[in-house]
């Protein structure tokens, strides 16, 4: 399966903001972003020209799937789906990632990023309904129950990561039991219960062109 290899930091440099995708570190005094917030690149320090609408649509979608760990081909199928659904597309995509189960283990705060609640997916440490899943991209349901499988409940990186839920991360819409390392999704977000800063709106009139 395709992935992202290359440095971690180099993408929030280029997109002006921290993403948070290396957990701790981006909460410390070693965090690139803090020491060089200008883009990569020779010209990095000399971007001072306007954007363009274009452009502004572009890093919005670009921003988007980086923040969830989204490769290009897999966000355009996300908004395809968002567009035939009811409601408004760009909240019902920004839905849609929210309920992926990487991103709710996120934000049950059992990961300190989305990068390392994958590689929890992908290691068979997690179980949906009493059901071992190994899809980062499954749909979690209302009602769905997530839990750490039990081998797995020793794991340093879940426990460390519990210690620091914060961050943006605590969502209204999920229950968790940090006794049991146990969740489960209440119901579908709202936009104003999603906490992730993007205009949704760009990425919708990128893909209407």
């Amino acid at each position: 399966m395709a992935r992202y290899t290359e440095a971690n930091c180099k993408l929030c440099r280029r997109e002006g903001m921290k993403l948070f995708l290396k957990g701790a570190r981006c909460h410390s005094d070693k965090c690139a972003f803090d020491r060089r917030s200008y883009a990569p690149g020779m010209h990095g320090q000399n971007m001072r020209r306007k954007p363009s609408e274009y452009a502004l649509q572009l890093r919005e979608k670009q921003k988007t799937k980086r923040i969830y760990g989204v490769l290009e081909n897999q966000f355009r199928t996300y908004y395809q789906h968002a567009a035939r659904r009811k409601g408004v597309t760009g909240e019902v995509l920004l839905q849609m990632l929210e309920c992926r189960l990487d991103n709710i283990l996120y934000r049950l705060g059992f990961a300190p990023s989305r990068k390392a609640s994958r590689q929890l997916v992908r290691h068979r440490h997690v179980m949906v309904n009493n059901q071992l899943v190994d899809i980062p991209s499954y749909q979690v349901s209302p009602g769905d129950n997530i839990q750490i499988r039990e081998k797995s409940r020793q794991i340093p990186l879940i426990h460390d990561a519990l210690k620091r839920v914060g961050d943006g991360r605590q969502a209204a819409w999920l229950s968790v039991d940090k006794v049991n390392l146990s969740g489960s999704l209440l119901e579908y977000p709202q936009r104003d219960d999603i906490p992730t800063p993007v205009e949704e709106q760009l990425i919708v009139e990128l893909y209407s062109k």
